[in-house]
């Protein structure tokens, strides 16, 4: 993936983490509410959030400490890459952020969203997939799987406004 390089210092700050059931970082998530109406200044918000994405997870393999999945989200789609300590690869999941989240909030779509609840609603969905709390099947369980990131998220959690600098949470 094509990205600007980026320098970034430690601890990182981070919108969401999850964290598998062992207590290891597994996916790093960056959520935005991008606020731009054209597709041109949207594209380049998106492209600066996955560029800094990049340079969080560089930064942290340089710690030794390896986060195999990133995810992006905005109100419109969620947007799964995988890092293997060098690479960043093109998105290996997409999905409509409506569609996904109307399960934990019907009215999401109709009614304005701000960050802090998009994020917990993202908490809630990545939850369901690890717990199976409000569904049976969450959302999107199947393209999670195909990716290999079910498994991760399996008896793991999240957490929300962290610092993360190798193996250490600082905040949460």
């Amino acid at each position: 993936m094509q990205t600007e390089t980026l320098d970034l210092e430690l601890p990182i700050d981070a919108d969401i983490i999850v964290l598998d059931k062992d207590d290891r970082v597994v996916v790093l998530i960056e959520v935005k509410i991008i606020e731009a109406q054209e597709p041109a200044a949207k594209q380049r918000i998106a492209d600066y959030m996955i560029s800094w994405m990049k340079a969080a997870l560089a930064k942290m393999s340089e710690q030794r400490t390896i986060i195999p999945y990133a995810m992006f989200v905005d109100t419109e789609q969620i947007l799964i890459f995988k890092w293997d300590g060098v690479n960043l690869s093109e998105p290996v999941c997409s999905l409509n952020t409506a569609e996904i989240l109307r399960h934990y909030e019907p009215e999401f779509g109709n009614k304005r969203i701000f960050k802090r609840y998009l994020t917990r609603l993202v908490e809630a969905w990545l939850r369901d997939l690890a717990y199976n709390w409000k569904s049976e099947i969450p959302t999107a369980s199947e393209q999670i799987a195909k990716i290999g990131l079910l498994p991760l998220l399996a008896g793991g959690t999240t957490k929300s406004g962290v610092e993360i600098g190798g193996n250490f949470i600082y905040r949460d």
